[in-house]
């Protein structure tokens, strides 16, 4: 009854140690992540605004007469 787990020291079997120690990293590293989310959410959203033909040439054109730039 005294296997490995009582050798080693070891109460939780690993799994359960595995999410733990994966929980404890969300928790630490919390902000972070959310930091990482935000700016990579906006980048998927302004590549996809860019990639259709329409709604580029709000990004290229002004509405109307002279514009500053000329392209």
């Amino acid at each position: 009854m005294n296997g490995r787990m009582g050798r080693r020291g070891y109460k939780d079997p690993m799994l359960t140690r595995m999410v733990t120690s994966v929980f404890k990293f969300v928790r630490v590293a919390e902000f972070e992540i959310l930091f990482f989310l935000f700016f990579f959410i906006a980048f998927l959203i302004f590549k996809d605004l860019t990639s259709r033909a329409g709604y580029n040439q709000i990004l290229v054109k002004k509405p109307g007469g002279n514009d500053m730039w000329n392209y």
